[in-house]
């Protein structure tokens, strides 16, 4: 089921998951799928997350802006840093979540009207656990063709040069302070509406704020 612009997916859960480790209280995640705005206010919306916040991936640190990123010539990929709770949300399900409602993963540089390398679907791993589930979830996806055409999310590890910047404050919690401007209202009002009505056992109405966060 579709809801205004923004299409949902019903997918399987992943068939290999990040187990949920004694000691963390806390794990991060970094997700790519368009522009920051709707995947964060999905995430916001997701039990067990901790904060999502808006940012920058996969380019240099000097140019880690939205001035510079928007020439599609920095590298940077419009991102979100998951916090999480991996004994209330796990690994596995935050990915059902990113390519169900969150994005379309099957679209090159490019979601809704928003195009360039800025817009593209990535997954940045902090480590061979979070890599390896992204790729067998992919591959299980892609062997079930649960969408008409491929799977293009690239997997980029974090580390070295490559890390998250986060974004400009006036970006965070934009979908959630501005519900009623044109952009929010057609292209990701509808996400967060779709994850309540395709995964509603991880939906919670109220979002936790990059304001509230920590609190």
């Amino acid at each position: 089921m579709s809801l205004a612009e923004e299409k949902a997916v019903k997918l399987p859960p992943p068939a290999m998951d990040a187990p949920a480790t004694a000691q963390a209280a806390r794990e991060t995640a970094v997700f790519a799928g368009g522009c920051f705005w709707g995947v964060q206010a999905v995430f916001q919306h997701t039990n067990g997350v901790l904060n999502a916040v808006s940012g920058y991936a996969g380019g240099d640190k000097s140019t880690a802006s939205y001035n510079m990123i928007g020439s599609g010539r920095t590298g940077h990929a419009e991102s979100v840093l998951v916090t999480y709770d991996p004994k209330v949300v796990s690994y596995g399900k935050l990915l059902q979540i990113y390519f169900s409602v969150a994005h379309d993963p099957t679209t090159l540089n490019r979601q809704g009207p928003d195009s360039g390398t800025q817009y593209r679907s990535a997954i940045f791993y902090k480590d061979a656990t979070q890599k390896q589930v992204a790729e067998k979830y992919i591959a299980q996806l892609d062997a079930a063709k649960v969408y008409p055409d491929k799977i293009v999310t690239q997997l980029t590890p974090l580390g070295g040069t490559i890390a998250f910047y986060p974004a400009e404050a006036y970006h965070q919690d934009y979908a959630t302070l501005n519900p009623n401007q044109p952009y929010i209202a057609r292209f990701d009002r509808p996400k967060i509406a779709n994850l309540k009505l395709v995964m509603p056992e991880v939906y919670r109405d109220k979002p936790m704020l990059v304001s509230q966060a920590g609190r």
